[in-house]
């Protein structure tokens, strides 16, 4: 009997096993593709999250013009601005703004979409062809009002930045971050959007992902999820961060496109390619500047490299603080130890005393939204008095003594004198944006820093890359190629934009080393990869490279065209094209640039290139002379900015307006003296006038900048010998 029942377990057990077992295998296929199924059957088994999610910023981000969602004062109102006036009315559920139009004149435009609901909300227009702007007038939820969100002197109607331009377009500008799974298709022959998105607003499945499959498994009567796809969404609670933050990172970052159709189950490097601390969007020490999103900011941060996640201080469906005040920080940091006058130094419970207000300080975009900076960094006053950054401390300490200085005094008596990371990355990377010689070392030590983030070490690459033409700068930069991190790889790849090889040697060794990058596990860096080897014959010439590059230049090519709408992408399309020698394709890219954008600058200068080389000179003259108004208009808006006077000071010169060059030439320098290329040009251009004094004089100065450089020596022989042809 005893025996019996032993067998019965066993055979039972047996049955099981095999049940159990063919439960797990028999999942769904591979290859099976998720499509989105709509917040509402989302809702169906998630009551508690969809109950948080309703009225979050998330699920007010974008809606229909109606008065359920319409906050702003529409009862005949009129806001004057530089002359302009604007009037808000409605006729029954309708809503309207009449202002300038993009022909000049006054007009009435209907309201179709709202964006946004704290602390400003924004409305939108629907123009012809189906693109739709973002409406000059803005509310302040807060304050009542309207207001400009640009509050400086509107551009004219042909400018990108007036209202109904480019740079206000939502299908390019907006969309992506303020739907669920968008899609342009833009139809670049008839200059037309024919978008579309499964819900308006950022609902369940723009963070989860497509969530067809994960219904499909919740309903099925097996007893596990799949063994292929998990519970079919993506996996954004487990050990590793990197899901989760990349989740988030399309839509809080600073970025450009790489590929179209990203969805929270891919990788963010496969379709973006993150800014790195650029002088226009980060203030030397990493800090924000302008609008950049908080995900190159946190990516800085101690945080970021321990494994923290955005929804560690973020309810994730109400967007809410998890914890009030200095409590969201102690959850991690002992209380006792940080929340206390001896580590603040200021009265507890005010202002000095809150954690955020120390170690995220704000700034304030679009007149009325303060966003915190996510560096999560130590203030450090004593940088302000070295570079010119924004404190913390002065943030609220502005009487007139108390001066960076006093602060940076302050700190030192409090803390000490000594810091773990002195000198401190912001240190060196002002330095070598200035292109300072002394700065090459710190840097070379800086990609190599682990207690700095990824995008600290990929900006110290391309430094390296793009300012440092040494034989020390481009080990490093070679090696970067290799690093583990794709922002490094990618940062590493700007030292070969413009290359020419010294030697067939040099030639064959970078190009096997390129090569590599063809196959990279990054869609990124595979396109740029490919895009720089579209212009240098160096790429060793086997059957699996030039599969390997024509499927890199296929993914460029793909990662362009989802922007087809873009100047931008017009122009690297005709470059690409004048790189492979299909100069007609190329003509007709900068031509589509140039229709999409009459007022941008930059693509005539490359259709002019072209046709010059063609022989038709007189159509360049006339395009490089459309070009030189509109670069000298853009010099005009940022006379600091050099690249802009020495592309400015390039365009006068090949026109034949050589003092002028001179001019702009000579202030390109001056706004940046460690740039050789803008030195070069400026003796090239002296050597043409014969001037040979200046000449002599700036070939010194090149000389200085980079003393071992074999053609600047052979340039100062050359000019002795013409300043002085008989050797007196």
């Amino acid at each position: 009997m005893k025996k019996r029942w032993i067998y019965g377990v066993i055979i039972f057990l047996s049955i099981t096993s095999i049940g159990l077992a063919i439960d797990w295998l028999s999942g769904l296929p591979e290859g099976e593709q998720a499509t989105y199924v709509g917040r509402q059957t989302c809702f169906e088994c998630h009551q508690k999250q969809s109950a948080l999610w309703k009225k979050s910023d998330h699920d007010l981000a974008m809606n229909l013009a109606t008065p359920e969602f319409v906050l702003g004062d529409f009862n005949d109102t009129e806001l004057e601005h530089f002359g302009i006036t604007s009037t808000m009315t409605h006729e029954g559920d309708k809503y309207y703004v009449t202002t300038q139009g993009p022909d000049g004149k006054r007009s009435r435009f209907e309201v179709k979409y709202v964006i946004g609901v704290r602390p400003l909300q924004q409305y939108l227009a629907e123009l012809d062809r189906g693109k739709i702007q973002v409406l000059p007038v803005t509310w302040d939820t807060e304050q009542k009002r309207w207001y400009y969100a640009s509050p400086d002197e509107p551009f004219g109607p042909d400018d990108p930045l007036h209202w109904s331009g480019s740079a206000q377009n939502w299908n390019h500008m907006c969309a992506e971050c303020h739907t669920t799974n968008w899609s342009k298709n833009y139809d670049v022959a008839s200059d037309s959007h024919h978008f579309s998105f499964s819900e308006m607003r950022v609902s369940c499945e723009a963070c989860h992902g497509p969530g067809s499959i994960h219904v499909k498994l919740a309903n099925s009567h097996s007893l596990f999820w799949d063994r292929h796809y998990g519970y079919g969404l993506a996996k954004l609670k487990g050990k590793d961060a990197t899901a989760q933050l990349e989740s988030c990172a399309p839509c809080h970052s600073h970025r450009r496109h790489v590929a179209p159709g990203h969805t929270p189950l891919d990788r963010f490097h496969d379709h973006y390619a993150l800014s790195l601390l650029e002088d226009h969007l980060y203030h030397p020490d990493g800090q924000i500047n302008e609008e950049v999103y908080v995900f190159g900011s946190f990516t800085q941060s101690k945080m970021y490299r321990k494994g923290v996640r955005c929804t560690d201080c973020h309810d994730p469906h109400s967007l809410k603080l998890k914890f009030p005040g200095n409590k969201l920080c102690t959850q991690c940091h002992l209380e006792a130890k940080f929340d206390v006058p001896s580590h603040h130094h200021h009265k507890v419970g005010s202002t000095g005393a809150s954690c955020v207000e120390c170690h995220m300080p704000t700034k304030t975009y679009m007149v009325v939204d303060p966003r915190r900076d996510h560096s999560l960094r130590i203030p450090r006053p004593d940088l302000t008095v070295k570079l010119g950054t924004p404190n913390a401390c002065n943030q609220c300490h502005t009487k007139a003594a108390e001066t960076p200085a006093w602060a940076a005094k302050k700190v030192d008596e409090w803390y000490g004198t000594k810091r773990r990371d002195d000198p401190h990355y912001g240190e060196i990377l002002a330095a070598g944006r200035a292109g300072k010689p002394e700065a090459e070392s710190a840097l070379i030590k800086l990609t190599r820093e682990k207690e700095v983030g990824p995008i600290v070490r990929a900006t110290a690459v391309s430094l390296l890359a793009t300012r440092y033409n040494t034989a020390e700068s481009r080990k490093v930069v070679e090696r970067s190629l290799k690093s583990k991190e794709e922002l490094v790889r990618l940062a590493a790849l700007r030292g070969f934009d413009g290359w020419s090889p010294g030697s067939r040697e040099e030639a064959d060794d970078i190009g096997k080393l390129l090569a590599k990058g063809l196959t990279d596990s990054s869609r990124g860096v595979r396109s740029e990869v490919a895009r720089i080897l579209s212009s240098l014959p160096i790429l060793p010439d086997t059957n699996q490279n030039q599969r390997a590059l024509k499927h890199g230049l296929e993914e460029y090519k793909a990662g362009l065209l989802a922007d087809g709408d873009q100047t931008g992408s017009h122009m690297s399309l005709g470059i690409l094209y004048a790189n492979q020698g299909d100069l007609k394709k190329a003509e007709q890219e900068f031509r589509i640039a140039i229709k999409l954008a009459p007022a941008v600058a930059g693509p005539r200068s490359n259709l002019a290139q072209l046709l010059e080389q063609q022989g038709r000179t007189e159509e360049a003259s006339e395009l490089r002379s459309k070009e030189a108004e509109l670069l000298a208009r853009d010099a005009k808006l940022l006379p600091d900015n050099a690249l802009l006077q020495y592309r400015l000071g390039l365009l006068y010169y090949l026109l034949g307006r050589e003092d002028e060059a001179v001019t702009t030439l000579k202030k390109a320098c001056e706004l940046e003296p460690q740039s050789a290329d803008f030195r070069l040009m400026l003796t090239l251009l002296y050597e043409k006038q014969q001037n040979w004094k200046l000449a002599l004089e700036s070939v010194d100065t090149l000389l200085h900048l980079q003393p071992a450089n074999p053609t600047f020596r052979q340039i100062k022989l050359n000019l002795q010998q013409k300043a002085n042809p008989k050797g007196q």
